[in-house]
């Protein structure tokens, strides 16, 4: 894996990193240091998907209070008609980050907005509102999101195999040469995330050949949402730069692991003390009782969670229960959780929450927003979650899960957005506009893969009869 002569090897940690407080002159200094000339203005549709602008860096002050103008009714999701008035992105200077694979670049998010009104369908938005519900109560929800994907390389015959071709042990999970094998490009990315302060701390091979996952420290839920949608931007870019294919799909394979994005979360009050934390858990896994009832929310509305958290027909592929080829999937079936048991949705690593129901293909805004409303409504319902199951649900039969009486998640796409649509708890926190657009969209996807005849079923009924 040689890196092409455009890349001019590392980069110094941190050099490139936007001071924390700017005004517009502060910016348009960094920016001239930082030799940038254009930034993208950017937000998200309703697949989570990155949306973009190239704005000469002299117009700055523009798209701060008028915004980058977008025709709506050119992306996904946001319900805006042909004639209807130009969909605004009015960008936030704390969001200003240079990006270090595309010399001369840097990119902002922002508030979308319709007449001067936030736009209800605006994901990023969505949070924002979730987030303020929070800080009412002089709290902040911290999380820290772990993606996965998979570096491939399209043969000539078209079939897809891992970037590095030497990538084939059943149990790759952690191997040494794998990752040694794919450090041109993991450091590479790294170097670009450390130079804008993203702080990585640890890389690794995943279960499946030419996964990888790199994880970075958790921020508050706001940041950690545009820290992905950086993130994705970068391992594409630098990816394609190397002629290989990042992918984020859920479940490229079926006979091994797909690609989750766990979502570690906690609470924080205004000191930054972590509120699910507490050494006197009679369980003994660090959680308080703030943290029990935020669980016992997640857990009551969990299948209409996994919607937005596994959005995608492709998702429920990966959401099943048995093993895989190298021993599990890693990802969950069962809504339960347990002191660090990775087979149920909510793992307890000591004192804060890990969501596994999740994969690299949410939207993180809609799905963190999501999450708030549902541990939200269980602290304010006070929601117990049962007690904690310590088994391996992957070695269970159905009928013994059931027997424990421990209910399953979605199997599919369609089931889980008949769970969304009954759960009037997300319409009513995230907002009806939102979620019909999402449903709208998602059971679309759903019909056209429903009619869609694929090559299993010409190789096992053409002839069959």
């Amino acid at each position: 894996m040689q890196l092409p002569n455009a890349w001019t090897g590392a980069l110094s940690p941190r050099c490139l990193a936007t001071p924390k407080e700017l005004d517009v002159a502060g910016a348009q200094a960094f920016l001239e240091q930082a030799g940038v000339r254009y930034v993208l203005a950017q937000f998200v549709d309703l697949y989570g998907v990155v949306k973009s602008k190239a704005v000469p860096v002299q117009h700055l002050d523009c798209i701060l209070t008028e915004g980058a103008g977008f025709a709506g009714s050119g992306t996904c999701g946001l319900g805006l008609l042909p004639h209807e008035p130009e969909y605004m992105v009015v960008c936030e200077l704390d969001t200003l980050t240079v990006t270090p694979w595309a010399p001369g670049y840097a990119r902002m998010m922002g508030v979308g907005t319709v007449k001067g009104v936030p736009h209800p369908v605006d994901t990023r938005n969505v949070l924002k509102k979730q987030v303020a519900s929070l800080a009412k109560r002089d709290w902040t929800l911290n999380t820290g999101l772990e993606p996965e994907f998979l570096l491939l390389r399209r043969e000539p015959d078209g079939k897809l195999s891992p970037f590095d071709r030497t990538d084939t042990l059943t149990k790759p999970a952690y191997d040494y040469r794998g990752l040694m094998r794919g450090r041109n490009f993991l450091e590479r990315v790294t170097e670009c995330l450390q130079a804008v302060g993203i702080d990585v701390y640890q890389i690794d091979h995943e279960d499946a050949n030419g996964q990888y996952e790199i994880n970075f420290r958790y921020a508050d839920a706001l940041k950690t949402a545009d820290q992905i949608v950086f993130f994705k931007m970068a391992v594409s870019e630098i990816a394609h730069d190397l002629g290989a294919i990042c992918s984020f799909m859920p479940k490229p394979r079926s006979n091994s692991t797909g690609n989750g994005m766990h979502i570690h979360c906690s609470i924080a009050d205004a000191d930054g003390r972590n509120l699910f934390h507490d050494d006197a858990d009679p369980n003994g896994m660090g959680l308080s009782k703030l943290a029990y009832h935020f669980l016992g929310g997640v857990l009551a509305h969990a299948k209409g969670l996994t919607a937005l958290l596994a959005p995608t027909v492709n998702s429920y592929k990966r959401l099943v229960v048995g093993g895989t080829v190298s021993g599990a999937t890693w990802a969950p079936a069962c809504i339960a959780y347990g002191y660090n048991n990775r087979t149920a949705m909510v793992r307890i690593p000591y004192g804060r929450l890990e969501i596994r129901t999740g994969d690299s293909s949410m939207n993180p805004y809609l799905a963190t927003a999501a999450l708030i409303a549902a541990g939200l409504d269980g602290i304010e319902q006070k929601i117990e979650p049962g007690a904690p199951r310590n088994v391996n649900f992957y070695g269970l039969t159905l009928e013994a899960i059931k027997e424990m009486g421990i209910d399953l998640l979605p199997q599919t796409l369609t089931e889980a957005l008949d769970a969304l649509e009954a759960d009037q708890l997300f319409a009513g926190t995230l907002g009806k506009p939102v979620i019909e657009q999402f449903l709208s969209l998602k059971r679309l996807e759903w019909l056209e893969y429903h009619r869609h005849v694929s090559d299993w079923e010409v190789e096992r009924y053409l002839n069959f009869f």
